[in-house]
């Protein structure tokens, strides 16, 4: 992160521990056929691409999702979607919040409308405003219409923010994503399934 001005993080599995096994498994359960291969890390077929850039609604998602169960309901099919969602380690925070004393802090997912709630949810309202003010602004992909690794998406933030990409350092623990930011000329670290944002920065909290 030399020189950077500007530090991005993606949210899931950098700052929110998640597990896409739990909601693979839970699709299993629910008699998604193939299940791994219908939703994972690296893949996922166009429903999930069309909830995730706002091109579909929740209920239109679920419903979607229902038709590959055995008659689940639509609250069994929302629960296995959010089963991924763990939970919020308070060192990754204060981690955050000492950053902020030297650099601008961004916040680029690509998220959902069901999980974002899910999230709130499970934060509670003062805690969900607490977190959201530690970013400078928040870049959710269902929102803006964009996802990663589009370098589209990076480029928004570099124009609005009037940010350099040689001055931005990009975190997250998707390399095709990582590879989008880069085709910017964007710093990037790959967060490895090993790794801590915490270890990345040793000197900045104790």
């Amino acid at each position: 992160m030399k020189n950077s001005k500007a530090i991005i993080f993606d949210l899931g599995a950098v700052i929110l521990n998640i597990n896409y096994q739990n909601t693979i498994d839970a699709f299993s359960k629910l008699g998604i056929k193939n299940a791994s291969t219908f939703y994972s890390k690296k893949v996922q077929t166009d429903l999930f691409n069309k909830i995730e850039t706002g091109k579909i609604t929740a209920e239109k998602f679920l419903a979607e999702l229902q038709k590959e169960t055995h008659n689940a309901t639509t609250d069994q099919v929302m629960d296995a979607w959010n089963a991924m969602l763990l939970d919020l380690p308070n060192n990754r925070i204060e981690l955050i919040k000492a950053l902020k004393n030297e650099h601008k802090i961004y916040l680029l997912s690509n998220t959902n409308i069901i999980h974002i709630d899910a999230f709130k949810k499970q934060l509670g309202i003062i805690k969900w405003n607490e977190f959201s003010g530690l970013f400078d602004k928040i870049y959710l992909s269902h929102e803006v219409g964009m996802r990663k690794p589009n370098p589209d998406i990076f480029k928004h933030i570099l124009d609005e923010q009037k940010l350099k990409a040689e001055e931005v350092f990009f975190i997250d623990d998707s390399p095709q994503h990582i590879e989008g930011a880069k085709k910017l000329g964007i710093q990037t670290h790959h967060l490895l399934d090993t790794e801590d944002i915490i270890t990345l920065f040793p000197d900045t909290i104790q």
